[in-house]
C-alpha cells in the first residue's frame, strides 16, 4: 500500500491513451538506459535496453529489447551477441565493458512487430 499524500481527483486529470504498436520499419533512435537483469527462470542474465525513437511521426516513442547473454541455451547467446555487435557497430564502440558506452548514440533501428 502507498499513502498518495492526499485525494487524487482523476477528474480533474485525462487518463493517458494507449500506443499504439509501431509499425514495423527502420527508426533513427538512441539508448536511454540499459541494465543486465536476471531471467524470470533464474538461469541467466539478459541485456536489457531502453531506447527512444529520435524523428518522425513516433519522435519520443520508446522501444525495448532484451538480449540473453548469459544463458544455458547457446543459440540465445548467439543471437544475442549478433545483436549487440551490431549495436557496437552502429555506435562506433567497438570494444564495451558498460552498456553506458552505446548511450545517446544515434543509430537506425529495425523493429519488427511480433
Amino acid at each position: 500500500m502507498a499513502n498518495l499524500g492526499g485525494t487524487f481527483d482523476a477528474t480533474q486529470v485525462a487518463p493517458s491513451q494507449a500506443f499504439e504498436v509501431l509499425p514495423p520499419g527502420k527508426y533513427k533512435v538512441q539508448v536511454t538506459d540499459s541494465d543486465m537483469r536476471p531471467t524470470k527462470d533464474g538461469n541467466g542474465q539478459y541485456l536489457w535496453l531502453e531506447m527512444e525513437i529520435l524523428d518522425g511521426e513516433f519522435h519520443g516513442r520508446k522501444i525495448w529489447d532484451r538480449l540473453n547473454l548469459v544463458n544455458p541455451n547457446q543459440q540465445a547467446v548467439e543471437i544475442a551477441q549478433r545483436s549487440l555487435s551490431a549495436l557496437c557497430h552502429a555506435t562506433g564502440k567497438l570494444h564495451v565493458t558498460d552498456s553506458e558506452a552505446l548511450h545517446f548514440i544515434p543509430v537506425i533501428a529495425t523493429v519488427r512487430v511480433r
